[in-house]
């Protein structure tokens, strides 16, 4: 199978996964309508054709936090992608520094932060969630500076985790000790690309950012434990200032669907926050993100920098996005997939593909510059958020 598409990555993922990391992958909480309308809200946006306007120099850069950039999108963060594909987080910070963009790594994923920025030596973002245990707090944002990362993606939507069916009925989570090892293990054994790339070549499978705190403890059982009990439910806006007080660079909120919060983010200090709803995978029968941004985006103004993700599967989204008041967008699911299906060699295709999908949709729109990008660039509908 060819990908001419991002839909296409999420096939060749599905085929090539193991159902347990597919579902982790493609799966929201409960009913997962949030989840569909992060994806049917952005489809329903209507873009403005326009013609006649010199459309022959289309530049796609932009400057985000004080750096440039190719385009305004980043890797976001996502837990676990070191087994989508041979160390997998690597993979796709080295393709996404090719493609002269961003790429954050979460604090679950499974290659540690100095591995990932010796295999990919430009700019790494840094994800972080609050953690009971303040030592491993100031432990990982010491390793994040030491690894030169000047810009903290700080997720705010998890206090708790939320209820992911798919991941139990997928035997991801649920299934206790060896009955649990031995289901993931049989759905491994019938995929035998991942197996060998992977299972048996991908070692190790710790999750090298939080390893030390499972006490030398490796398994999906042994985080799922982990963060079930240190996942800070108590988590406050006197949070934000500790961590503000900790972390010398530019610190970016992640979660952020309501305007009143937004303004409190803008308020508390932070250079940024994602407009987010986690991709459907807390709280389902939120808004979806492209519904929130318009009106996020007028409430802070110019006082941080707003970004968006939630939905996102071309590069026509990604105008949609900017249209509706995002400076720029991170991609999640896209990036997963793509490197389930072709490991770096499909993030950096799948980026390619958003690029020239991006191009097209900014000629037919009569944007030029991804600054002439704006709410003048939407049909005025019913349907547009």
């Amino acid at each position: 199978m060819i990908a001419a598409s991002i839909s296409d990555y999420r096939e060749l993922a599905r085929r090539r996964l193991p159902p347990f990391l597919f579902e982790y992958i493609d799966g929201g909480s409960y009913a997962e309508q949030t989840l569909h309308r992060n994806t049917a809200d952005l489809a329903a946006t209507a873009l403005r054709q326009r013609v006649l306007r010199d459309v022959s120099a289309i530049d796609l850069s932009a400057d985000l936090f004080g750096s440039h950039y190719a385009m305004p999108v980043a890797l976001a963060p996502v837990g676990l992608g070191g087994l989508f594909a041979r160390r997998g987080e690597v993979q796709a910070a080295r393709a996404a520094q090719a493609a002269g963009i961003p790429f954050c790594l979460s604090t679950v994923g499974v290659c540690p932060i100095a591995e990932v920025k010796a295999g990919a030596p430009g700019e790494i973002w840094f994800q972080l969630y609050m953690i009971r245990d303040r030592a491993f707090m100031v432990t990982s944002l010491d390793q994040a500076t030491a690894a030169g990362c000047t810009k903290l993606l700080f997720t705010v939507d998890l206090p708790m985790l939320g209820a992911r069916y798919r991941d139990y009925h997928s035997g991801l989570v649920g299934a206790p000790g060896a009955r649990g090892d031995l289901r993931r293990l049989g759905q491994a054994l019938l995929h035998p690309h991942w197996m060998w790339d992977v299972g048996m070549h991908g070692r190790p499978h710790t999750l090298g950012n939080i390893w030390p705190a499972l006490g030398g403890k490796a398994g999906l059982k042994d985080f799922f434990r982990w963060s079930g009990a240190n996942l800070d439910p108590a988590i406050t806006w006197r949070d934000i200032d500790w961590i503000r007080q900790r972390w010398k660079g530019q610190l970016i909120l992640k979660g952020i669907l309501d305007a009143e919060d937004a303004v409190a983010a803008a308020d508390a200090g932070a250079d940024g926050i994602v407009v987010s709803n986690h991709g459907g995978r807390q709280l389902d029968g939120v808004i979806s993100a492209a519904r929130a941004l318009p009106a996020i985006a007028e409430a802070v103004g110019d006082r941080l920098t707003v970004l968006a993700d939630g939905g996102i599967r071309s590069g026509l989204d990604v105008v949609r996005m900017l249209a509706l008041g995002a400076r720029g967008v991170l991609l999640g699911r896209a990036w997963a997939f793509a490197l389930a299906g072709n490991g770096g060699a499909g993030v950096a295709h799948m980026l390619a593909l958003l690029r020239a999908e991006m191009s097209i949709a900014m000629a037919l729109t009569g944007c030029v510059k991804i600054q002439d990008i704006s709410r003048n660039s939407l049909q005025p509908l019913d349907g547009n958020p």
